[in-house]
């Protein structure tokens, strides 16, 4: 039900961050109807079957290594789809006015007060709680009920992350400052907007800021560690939930592409 409503979902967010026009938002839909229909045709049966390998994953013990490997896929499927996005989005860049990027830039600081008020306010033991809170919720949306040891684990393993809010709020911002100049640049040269914004997205995905690559794959091993120790602890019954959950989504994906 949520892919069906994908595209109008993320029109919804888009208008949410510039504020669209009556024209701006009638080819916009128009874009993400297109887009849709070619993630339906290409990336939904790679993903179908990706979730059937992980579901004799999940009925295993898989090493780090392996789940890293699994991130890796997920991160070229991403790329994927930035790559397809980029006419439109060049498109959408040349066609906002000053009072939209205006808008933009206030949608990026109350996002910055968001992402501080989850991860920056409080008392250490409040912001390790809070992350905790969400990481049981998605491992038991998998496996189930979790044990009070499997969550003690979790505990743990959040505490040794090294995951640092203040160094990931800065590239969050450097990050935002690049996309208003990206917008910019591309309307001083409209005959390079697609090749900007090709450029502005492999920066997201490969930061030029000093040490941030660094501290990505050190996130990454370090989430990769996190889940096969979780799930080295999945008993027999979790574990058959989670390759459940896995086939429910591929029978999902199956179904949407077929539909197309």
């Amino acid at each position: 039900m949520a892919y069906q409503q994908a595209p109008n979902l993320l029109h919804w967010w888009f208008d949410r961050q510039v504020d669209f026009s009556s024209t701006q938002s009638s080819w916009v839909r128009d874009d993400l109807n297109s887009f849709f229909a070619w993630h339906r045709r290409e990336e939904l049966p790679r993903i179908a079957e990706r979730l059937r390998a992980w579901q004799g994953l999940a009925r295993a013990t898989p090493t780090h290594d392996e789940f890293c490997r699994e991130a890796d896929a997920i991160v070229e499927h991403l790329q994927r789809l930035g790559e397809q996005a980029v006419p439109s989005l060049a498109r959408l860049a040349l066609d906002l006015q000053p009072a939209q990027i205006e808008h933009l830039q206030d949608r990026q600081a109350k996002s910055n007060d968001e992402f501080a008020e989850e991860f920056l306010e409080g008392s250490p033991r409040e912001r390790l709680q809070r992350r905790l809170d969400k990481a049981v919720d998605r491992a038991e949306w998998l496996y189930g009920r979790l044990s009070p040891e499997q969550r003690d684990l979790m505990r743990r393993e959040l505490q040794a992350s090294p995951f640092d809010p203040q160094r990931t709020q800065a590239e969050r911002q450097r990050r935002q400052r690049d996309l208003i100049d990206t917008v910019r640049q591309a309307q001083a040269n409209p005959a390079r907007a697609e090749a900007l914004v090709r450029a502005y997205l492999q920066r997201v995905s490969q930061s030029p800021t000093p040490g941030y690559g660094d501290y990505t794959q050190a996130q990454l091993r370090h989430g990769c560690a996190q889940f096969a120790t979780l799930h080295a602890t999945a008993n027999p019954a979790q574990r058959e939930r989670a390759a459940k959950r896995l086939q429910e989504l591929e029978s999902d994906a199956r179904s949407l592409s077929a539909a197309r």
